[in-house]
């Protein structure tokens, strides 16, 4: 077990570092917005081609990165939408059941499914090489897409290491630490 919870570890340990480029898509979504309307309102002329239409488009680019790249490491912080009423009062025993329930039953196939679904859909933007619908646009929107694959694979490594800390602590074996993100509470 407690090698299940170092690749566990691992897995979160990742996540983070996505998530901490995620935070940099947050600071340049700033920058880019703040660019964006000081040379539309106040006419500083834009450098090295740029056009509006290309900026706000990175920044829906940026926006979309955020979220890409935080969604997993959000997962395992707890940081996700739950429903607590009855939850709230149940044993952990029962708690660690339903979270290995939803991952095994829910998330992991959602997952799986996702990135299935979304592979041809970035491989036709790449190899047709789309581009924005917009003279002035980006190109290679095949970026922006495999964005998808990559939210999917994110979130279903946050269920695999979720699933381990959540059998861990069936097991009695989850330390102490753990057991917050896991399945909530203590925060």
């Amino acid at each position: 077990m407690e090698s299940a919870l170092t690749v566990s570890r691992a897995i979160d340990a990742f996540l983070w570092v996505m998530a901490k480029m995620g935070a940099w898509c947050a600071l340049l979504l700033v920058l880019v917005v703040t660019y964006d309307v000081t040379t539309r309102y106040l006419g500083v002329p834009k450098v090295f081609g740029l056009t509006s239409t290309m900026l706000q488009e990175s920044e829906y680019w940026l926006h979309s990165f955020l979220i890409v790249l935080v969604v997993g490491y959000a997962y395992t912080k707890q940081s996700h939408v739950r429903i607590d009423l009855i939850r709230e009062n149940l044993s952990d025993r029962t708690k660690y059941m339903i979270e290995v329930a939803g991952i095994l039953l829910a998330l992991i196939p959602y997952s799986f499914l996702g990135a299935w679904l979304s592979w041809p859909y970035v491989v036709r933007s790449f190899t047709s090489g789309e581009i924005s619908k917009s003279q002035t646009g980006l190109t290679d929107l095949w970026i922006l897409k495999s964005g998808l694959i990559i939210l999917f694979v994110l979130i279903g490594l946050a269920g695999i290491s979720q699933l381990i800390k959540s059998i861990a602590g069936l097991a009695g074996r989850l330390p102490d630490d753990m057991k917050a993100t896991t399945i909530g509470g203590g925060h």
